[in-house]
């Protein structure tokens, strides 16, 4: 970063130290982005992950989960010289970023606290809308990229990726009373969420959560060209993200869905495979991401 001062050198540390220290499926401002990236990946990536924990960390009450994000929006909307903003208000500047896509973000965090069951696909995309596309989208414009059909690409992804972790945190999220898999699809499957108690996955939530990796991986496979449609070292961690989320979905199918008995993770011997993987993909041309 050209002349910054050191406040601000200290708040992008902050910030990288936040995203390195975080356990994550997918690469965080790792080594796969240019330097120059990095730090303001991390910014983007530290106000998220903040405003997250704020809506899920346990030990608070609803009420105070909702100050906290109120107050976290009034200092996206002000000249806060909290670290984190600090970072972020130069990075919005440098890159001239959306402000509604991280008044987006606060959004979905909100519903987290207010909304714990969905009836309908329509519901949990929407929610994805906000929670998960506008990282994607912002990591695009941190490399120069203005494109809607790598806007459209990335959605479809950052979707899938979010629903995937939806599935692998089954589980966990069950335990703190919310079930994202909406209605429409385990009620065609007979799958009472009562069973969900016993901390047991049934054969009809089998069933329904097969309907719901299936659709995940329609929009993985419906996203893929945005791998395609990037350069540099940006390809090389998209590819990573997209083969390491396939890679949970096809872990959760050989499981049969069991994430009470065991949470589905990649260790060192995915990274091997990921890492061939980024080396042997199959292009998909761009034009051929459905609109």
């Amino acid at each position: 970063m050209v002349e910054a001062s050191r406040e601000l050198r200290e708040a992008y540390a902050a910030c990288l130290a936040l995203a390195q220290s975080h356990y994550e499926n997918f690469p965080v401002a790792s080594r796969l982005l240019p330097a120059r990236q990095r730090p303001h990946v991390a910014a983007v990536y530290a106000f998220a992950r903040t405003a997250d924990d704020y809506a899920d960390e346990p030990g608070r009450e609803p009420a105070e989960r909702l100050r906290l994000l109120a107050d976290w929006r009034k200092q996206l909307h002000s000249r806060s010289v909290e670290p984190i903003f600090l970072a972020l208000h130069d990075t919005i500047a440098r890159f001239n970023l959306p402000v509604q896509l991280f008044d987006d973000l606060i959004d979905a965090f909100m519903q987290d606290v207010t909304t714990s069951r969905y009836a309908t696909w329509a519901e949990v995309f929407d929610y994805c809308r906000r929670s998960a596309n506008p990282v994607g989208r912002l990591v695009l414009r941190l490399h120069d990229y203005q494109d809607e059909r790598l806007d459209r690409a990335s959605d479809a992804v950052c979707t899938a990726l979010q629903l995937t972790n939806f599935w692998q945190d089954l589980a966990v999220d069950w335990s703190r009373g919310r079930l994202y898999v909406p209605e429409e699809t385990w009620r065609a499957h007979d799958a009472d969420p009562q069973m969900l108690d016993r901390g047991a996955i049934t054969p009809p939530w089998q069933l329904a959560l097969g309907d719901s990796v299936k659709r995940t991986r329609g929009l993985f496979a419906e996203g893929r060209a945005v791998c395609s449609g990037v350069h540099g070292r940006l390809r090389y961690e998209l590819r990573a993200t997209w083969l390491g989320g396939t890679r949970i979905l096809s872990r959760l199918e050989r499981s049969g869905f069991d994430v009470f008995t065991t949470r589905p993770a990649l260790g060192i011997a995915d990274a091997i495979v990921i890492a061939c993987g980024t080396l042997l993909w199959r292009e998909t041309p761009l034009s051929r991401t459905r609109s």
